[in-house]
């Protein structure tokens, strides 16, 4: 008996020895030292320009008849009479009637272009939350070094740091080896029928392949990440698909006065309940264990012998990821009931009752996959699922993290921000590079501004904004980004 405590007690030790070894091993990797890059801007003309730009509503209706031509064209104008510099170092086609695309020649023809883009469409701000503004959502005021309105991180703020950082590169007597396109699209919040997929067309056309090309998707995350208090870049290296489906239940009609045991509506409640409580399998593989794998490098002790560990808490480590939406949208396909439809009027019992569920795919799930999944938990005698035609989008092909066009973003924001925490990442909503990546050997998604969990309302919400030094930080990572990476 005494021989085996000492055994059971050796062994634990010797567990606890590992577990305390591999965390302590589990630290960031070294990097190459990267001196910060200083670049003097006029920062109070850029935040002027990001005003002006904001005041101009460039919005995307969802109703085609709504479109509002003239606003489209006065932001055409605005740019080529702010950025006269850009306009006489680069050739402009317009593309789908607004989108503007630029074409910097370079001096080495046999290296394949690059593009830099960003879309200067906005959504419309919600009927009604006008005065839930701090300021008027089409005002573009600069109050405190801040500034307000529709645009300013979505996405109109990109577009106006990449023309100020291609007027900095002109004006300081810059010429590129590889040929630089920038691309402004006009319709990204609708899909970007007539903007990015007709720059994939014309460019397909003009037999040209990007090397890469660089869109909005990620920022610079401060708190975003339990246990991490460095900033946190994650550029993302793909971008989750969509599917949505009709989940619809039957049942008997008639009058509101006798309804049977089981209603279309209660059957559709049991679905959509079976439905988020089975959510499509996820876990740490692939892209999104590259990315805790160096995120969790920088927590807290506890924390880093987690996922030093994973061999051991890898359960553990999943289901607290599961917990948070934003880190269990990078594990999994996500599962989002969206709309419910039921009867014409109150006291008459619908035969069809409908739940619209929106799954945006993680790169390892397929279209039919997670439609073989749904059918498996809900689909019997009373309920059916349909998919609506062309409803679903795969997920993009996932990019290199070893690539020099990665490398160049990535010292770029080294340059300009200095130690922060760089990762690949994945793209959860939808952007222009499911256009641009067709004509591109890698597609990343990153604006390099820093957003907190503050400003994550102002996506498509209220009080949208962006402060003045923010802005400026992100015009110089731009400049960093167009010197490396149209010169390697």
């Amino acid at each position: 008996m005494r021989t085996a405590l000492v055994v059971l007690a050796a062994s634990v030790v010797l567990l606890l020895g590992v577990i305390v070894g591999r965390t302590i091993l589990h630290q960031p990797e070294a990097i190459g030292n990267v001196e910060t890059v200083t670049i003097d801007l006029d920062e109070d003309a850029i935040s002027r320009h990001l005003s002006e730009a904001i005041q101009i509503k460039t919005v995307s209706y969802q109703r085609q008849d709504d479109f509002q031509a003239r606003e489209f064209e006065a932001f055409i104008d605005w740019v080529k009479k702010t950025y006269p510099e850009v306009n006489d170092a680069m050739t402009l086609t317009r593309l789908g009637g607004y989108t503007l695309l630029y074409r910097w020649e370079g001096s080495d023809p046999d290296l394949k272009p690059i593009l830099v883009t960003g879309h200067y469409d906005v959504v419309p701000v919600i009927p009604g939350s006008e005065k839930q503004w701090q300021y008027p959502p089409f005002g573009g005021e600069i109050v405190d070094g801040v500034i307000w309105g529709r645009g300013a991180l979505d996405d109109k703020s990109a577009v106006v740091a990449q023309l100020e950082a291609a007027t900095y590169l002109t004006q300081s007597g810059f010429a590129p080896k590889r040929t630089v396109y920038f691309s402004f699209g006009h319709d990204e919040e609708l899909g970007g029928p007539n903007g990015a997929a007709k720059v994939a067309e014309y460019l397909a056309d003009q037999d040209v392949q990007l090397a890469w090309s660089l869109d909005e998707g990620s920022f610079l995350f401060d708190g975003m990440l339990p246990g991490v208090e460095e900033l946190i870049a994650t550029i993302n290296v793909a971008e989750k698909g969509s599917l949505t489906l009709n989940i619809v239940a039957k049942s008997a009609g008639g009058h509101s006065s006798m309804p049977p045991r089981r209603t279309a509506v209660g059957i559709l409640a049991e679905a959509i309940t079976a439905l988020e409580a089975k959510p499509v399998p996820g876990g740490l593989s692939g892209l999104s264990e590259q990315m805790f794998d160096t995120a969790s490098r920088y927590m807290s002790f506890g924390n880093r012998m987690l996922f030093a560990n994973r061999w051991l808490f890898d359960g553990l480590i999943e289901n607290r990821l599961s917990d948070v939406a934003f880190s269990n949208a990078m594990l999994r396909t996500t599962t989002a009931p969206t709309m419910l439809s039921g009867s014409v009027k109150v006291n008459v019992l619908p035969i069809e009752a409908v739940a619209t569920v929106n799954f945006r795919l993680h790169p390892r799930d397929s279209v039919e996959r997670v439609l073989d999944h749904v059918k498996s938990i809900v689909e019997n005698a009373d309920v059916e699922v349909r998919l609506p035609r062309g409803s679903g989008v795969a997920a993009s092909p996932v990019s290199s993290w070893e690539s020099t066009g990665y490398r160049a973003v990535e010292r770029a924001v080294r340059e300009t921000y200095g130690e922060v925490v760089i990762t690949p990442g994945l793209m959860i909503g939808g952007t222009d590079s499911r256009h641009y990546g067709k004509v591109a050997d890698d597609a990343y998604r990153f604006n390099p501004m820093t957003v907190s969990q503050n400003d994550l309302t102002g996506f498509h919400g209220t009080n949208e904004k962006i402060s003045v030094a923010n802005l400026a930080q992100g015009t110089r990572t731009y400049v960093r980004i167009v010197s490396l990476g149209s010169m390697e």
